[in-house]
């Protein structure tokens, strides 16, 4: 392998953990300063959490939504043309012809949206005794896979609750996703239960490196995340995690590694196409 080609299967990814307020404008001025810090550190690609403009929550939706473009996406635009980095903006939540929805945005290093990703399944739940959550209540899904090239390898975005449909990352991998990004604001019942057994499993099933970012946790808030942002990699070791306050935590992404564990253990071709199959029936 040429040295520029060893370059290019290595390159450092940064997970801003971000603690959210109240205050929109506090929101957007940290996430500046925090991404600055992270591209100050040698990362290329820079994950945000969802809902990091706004608190997460039905009753907060409708008060903190924009239109994309608009304030937050312009400011994310900005500062990944400053920092010349390839920055998945989390999500926030967007108005759009009457509607809401939860959606990520991703910017090159020019600075140019490269696809906007709105959270395909709504998190409506209920956990007698515990938790009800219903985004569907004023969320609108979404109905396209979203992915984008970078010089490194080619990458799929899914939203939190993406992360429980393993079909999602499969049509990824077979599509030739070699990192999936989760933005999640998984809470303080379905996180210590499910977050990171659901990263493993999406990483180890189809040998793709997995990376989620969620808020920090605040206590006094609403709706308390979990936190504990991670990386995984394709042979479903936690190689980074934050724990539940405001962090960044770097992972170098290395798809040599990726390849050579394809190539030891190759389900890829092993699949009995003849059998089962997943397909896409619509893209978008």
């Amino acid at each position: 392998m040429s040295s520029i080609l060893k370059a290019m299967s290595k390159f450092r990814l940064a997970l801003v953990q971000l603690r959210v307020t109240k205050s929109k404008a506090e929101n957007l001025n940290r996430t500046q300063r925090l991404v600055q810090e992270a591209a100050g550190q040698g990362a290329k690609v820079v994950v945000l959490p969802e809902c990091f403009n706004s608190p997460y929550g039905t009753g907060f939706f409708a008060e903190y939504a924009e239109k994309i473009p608009g304030e937050s996406s312009q400011a994310l635009s900005e500062t990944a043309k400053e920092f010349e980095i390839y920055l998945i903006g989390g999500s926030i939540p967007e108005e759009d012809g009457g509607k809401l929805f939860n959606t990520c945005s991703v910017f090159g290093p020019d600075g140019k949206l490269l696809v906007k990703h709105r959270k395909i399944h709504l998190f409506d739940i209920n956990v007698p005794g515990k938790i009800r959550f219903q985004e569907s209540e004023i969320l609108s899904p979404g109905n396209s896979l979203s992915m984008f090239e970078t010089p490194y390898c080619k990458v799929g975005i899914g939203i939190c609750y993406d992360l429980r449909f393993a079909e999602l990352a499969q049509i990824y991998a077979k599509k030739g996703c070699q990192l999936l990004i989760y933005p999640g604001a998984f809470n303080m019942t379905t996180g210590p239960a499910h977050w990171e057994l659901l990263q493993r499993a999406r990483a180890v099933d189809n040998q793709v490196y997995v990376a989620t970012a969620s808020p920090a946790r605040d206590e006094t808030a609403s709706y308390v995340a979990w936190g504990h942002s991670s990386v995984i990699n394709p042979w479903g070791e936690v190689i980074t995690k934050a724990g539940s306050d405001e962090a960044i935590v770097y992972a170098d992404i290395d798809l040599q590694y990726l390849a050579d564990v394809r190539q030891q253990i190759p389900v890829t071709k092993q699949k009995r196409d003849d059998l089962y199959m997943v397909n896409i029936v619509h893209e978008g």
